[in-house]
């Protein structure tokens, strides 16, 4: 929603990933919010952290979704289905097969694991929540990638 979250730590966790495959700059990676209520500030001070403690740098500092990020993006992925929906309702006709939902690249198993389709918001809860997102977005970056490749 805001980009100090959820989407802040995906772009920090695609980043390392690029990296370990050593391929740092084979991609653009960028992250944005449906709202530009945070435009400006750096991430929440505790994906921060949690990100920090395996080894991700979330240095992002946030934005919104502009039209440019439809026209050079080959994927826009969201973390919810109220983002898909608004991300659909900013893309034109022919931009909308670029936008996804994160937990669309988690295999079967992760995703019976989580009970969810969603990425859920870490923001109004405690340390475990941002735990939880990490490891959704740790556990759905090899889809990414390989959608990527392909």
């Amino acid at each position: 929603m805001g980009n100090i979250c959820r989407s802040a730590a995906a772009e920090a966790v695609m980043k390392k990933f690029l990296e370990n495959r050593g391929e740092p700059a084979s991609f653009h990676v960028d992250s944005a919010g449906i709202i530009g209520y945070h435009t400006g500030e750096r991430a929440d001070p505790r994906m921060r952290s949690a990100a920090a403690r395996r080894g991700y740098n979330v240095d992002s500092v946030a934005r919104q979704v502009c039209r440019e990020d439809f026209e050079i993006s080959d994927i826009i992925i969201a973390m919810d289905n109220s983002n898909v929906a608004a991300l659909g309702a900013m893309a034109d006709a022919g931009q909308k097969a670029k936008i996804h939902k994160l937990t669309d690249f988690l295999p079967e198993e992760k995703r019976i694991r989580y009970k969810t389709d969603e990425v859920p918001d870490p923001y109004y809860g405690g340390p475990k929540g941002f735990e939880l997102v990490l490891d959704m977005l740790e556990d759905a970056m090899p889809g990414v990638l390989e959608f990527l490749d392909n």
